[in-house]
C-alpha cells in the first residue's frame, strides 16, 4: 500500500474513532431489576388513564375481548423480541433488527415508525397529567405540560443510571396506588355495572357487546394503551449489564405484571363504578373511588396525588426511549447526525430536547385520546415490521448465534404478526382522519430518507457490523 493511500486510511479511522467517540452511552449503567422497571414504567400510565375510552367504542365486553387479543399478542412479541435483542443488543431496539433483516431502508421504516410512537405518547400522557392535576389541585393545561417537559428532560440529561433509578422509585409508588385502588374496589364489584351502558343498534349488539362486533376493533387502540411501549425495554440494551440475560427477564417480567394490572383494574373498576360512568373519564380512577365511596374521600386524593406518579412515570421513561430511539437512526446518520451527540454524562442532549419541544406543542391540542390513536398508529406499524423481521432472521440468518430462543419460533412470530396487522386496521376504523394524519408524518420521514439521508448514512454503526456478518 502507498504512504498516501496508508495516510487517508488512518485519516478515516481517526475521524470514525472521533464521530463514534462523540456518541457513547453509558455501558452496564442498567441490571434486570431496572429493566423491568423501565418496561413497567413506560406503560403504567395506560392503567391511570387512556384504557377507559375503550369503553365508549366497544362497551365493557368489547374491550375485555380486545384486551386479551392484544395481550396475547403483546406477551408473543415480548418472547419474539426477547431474542432479537439478545442476538443484536444495540440501542437500536426494532429499528437495528430490521436494519439487519431488510436493509437500510427497512431499518428507517422500523425506526421511524417507532419513533412516532415515542415522541406523541408523552404528549398524550402530559394531557393525562393535567386532567388529574386540575382534579387534585385545580390547576391543569399548558403550564403542567410544559413543567412537566422541563423537570424529566432535565433530569435524563443528567445520565441513564440516575434517570432510571428515580423512575424505578416513581413506579414502585404507582404500582403501590393501583394495589391500593383495586383493594378498595373489591368489596363494591357488582358484575351487573359492567354492562350498564345502553345497548345500540349495531350488528351483534348486547349487552355484552353495546356496540355489536364492530365494537370489539374500534375498543383496540384503547386495548393497546394497556401495554404500549413494552416493547422499549431493548432501546437500554448498550446500558444494560449482561443484556443476554437482563433483556429478557425485562420484557416478559414487565409484561407479566401489566398484563395483570389491566385485568384487574378492567374488571373492578368499571364492575364498582360501572362502565357508563368511567367511559368518557379523564381521571378514571379517581372518578371509580368517588363513584363509589363519595366526595372528598381519603383514597380518591390518595389515588389521585399517587396515581401522579404513574402517569409521570411513564412520561419520564418514554422520554428515555424517543431519545435512545433518535440517538440511534441519527447516529447511523438516517436523522440528523447532531441529534446523537452526548454531553459529559452519556445522554443525548438534542435526542431528549428536540422531541420534547414537539411534543409540548403537541399537547397543547388537549386531545389525549386522538394523540393516542397517533401513536398507536405508529406502534402498530412497527409491531408488523419487527415480526416480519424476525421472521426473515429465522430464514435467512439461521446460524447466527441466539441465546434467548423465542419459545414456538416462527409460530409465535407469525402470530403476533396477524395480530399486530389487525391492530392497523382497527386505529384506521376508529377515526379515519386522526391515523391519516399519523401516516401523512409517516410519509414525510419516507419522503426524507429517499430525497436525502439514504445518501449520507454513517459506516461502522453496530446495526451495519451486525449486517456484514457473514453468513
Amino acid at each position: 500500500m502507498k504512504e498516501s493511500e496508508l495516510s487517508v486510511d488512518v485519516g478515516a479511522l481517526q475521524q470514525d474513532a472521533e464521530y463514534f467517540a462523540k456518541r457513547q452511552l453509558k455501558k452496564g449503567a442498567v441490571g434486570w431489576l431496572l429493566l423491568v422497571g423501565l418496561g413497567v414504567s413506560y406503560v403504567i400510565s395506560g392503567d391511570f388513564a387512556g384504557w377507559n375510552f375503550g369503553l365508549a367504542q366497544g362497551g365493557w365486553g368489547g374491550l375485555f375481548i380486545a384486551t386479551v387479543i392484544v395481550a396475547f399478542m403483546y406477551l408473543c412479541m415480548s418472547f419474539v423480541m426477547s431474542e432479537m435483542s439478545t442476538m443484536l443488543p444495540t440501542a437500536g431496539g426494532g429499528y437495528s433488527f430490521a436494519r439487519v433483516a431488510f436493509g437500510p431502508f427497512g431499518g428507517y421504516l422500523t425506526g421511524t415508525a417507532i419513533l412516532i410512537e415515542y415522541a406523541i405518547a408523552p404528549a398524550a400522557i402530559a394531557v393525562f397529567i393535567g386532567s388529574y392535576c386540575e382534579s387534585l389541585f385545580g390547576i391543569g393545561g399548558w403550564a403542567v405540560y410544559l413543567i412537566c417537559y422541563l423537570v424529566f428532560m432535565g433530569i435524563h440529561l443528567k445520565g441513564a443510571g440516575e434517570a432510571l433509578k428515580i423512575m424505578f422509585g416513581i413506579t414502585a409508588v404507582a404500582c403501590i396506588a393501583l394495589v391500593v385502588f383495586i383493594v378498595a374496589m373489591l368489596p363494591h364489584f357488582d358484575s351487573a355495572r359492567l354492562f350498564d351502558i345502553p345497548v345500540s343498534s349495531h350488528a351483534g349488539a348486547s349487552s355484552f357487546l353495546p356496540f355489536g362486533y364492530m365494537g370489539i376493533w374500534a375498543a383496540v387502540p384503547y386495548a393497546i394503551w394497556f401495554f404500549l411501549a413494552v416493547e422499549g425495554v431493548p432501546l437500554a440494551a448498550e446500558e444494560a449489564k449482561d443484556p443476554v440475560r437482563s433483556l429478557p427477564r425485562g420484557l416478559i417480567g414487565s409484561m407479566l405484571i401489566l398484563a395483570s394490572f389491566a385485568l384487574l383494574i378492567l374488571f373492578l373498576g368499571a364492575g364498582a363504578a360501572g362502565s357508563n360512568a368511567l367511559k368518557n373519564s379523564g381521571a378514571p380512577l379517581v372518578d371509580a373511588l368517588i363513584a363509589v365511596y363519595g366526595q372528598h374521600t381519603w383514597l380518591a386524593s390518595f389515588v389521585n396525588f399517587v396515581g401522579l406518579a404513574g402517569l409521570v412515570a411513564s412520561f419520564f421513561s418514554i422520554i428515555y426511549a424517543y431519545s435512545r430511539q433518535i440517538f440511534a437512526l441519527s447516529r447511523a446518520g438516517y436523522l440528523p447526525k447532531n441529534l446523537s451527540l452526548t454531553n459529559e454524562n452519556k445522554a443525548p442532549y438534542w435526542a431528549i430536547i428536540i422531541p420534547g419541544i414537539i411534543g409540548f406543542l403537541l399537547s397543547l391540542t388537549g386531545e389525549g385520546d386522538l394523540l393516542i390513536l397517533m401513536a398507536v398508529f405508529g406502534a402498530t406499524i412497527s409491531y408488523v415490521l419487527m415480526m416480519l423481521s424476525h421472521i426473515k432472521l429465522r430464514l435467512s440468518r439461521p446460524e447466527l448465534p441466539r441465546p434467548y430462543k423465542t419459545p414456538g419460533g416462527m409460530w409465535t412470530s407469525c402470530i403476533a404478526l396477524i395480530l399486530a396487522a389487525v391492530t392497523v386496521v382497527a386505529g384506521l376504523m376508529v377515526n379515519p382522519k386522526v391515523w391519516l394524519l399519523a401516516a401523512l408524518i409517516y410519509v414525510g420521514f419516507i419522503l426524507y430518507y429517499l430525497l436525502y439521508s439514504r445518501h449520507h448514512l454513517v459506516k461502522g454503526t453496530p446495526e451495519q457490523e451486525f449486517a456484514m456478518i457473514d453468513d
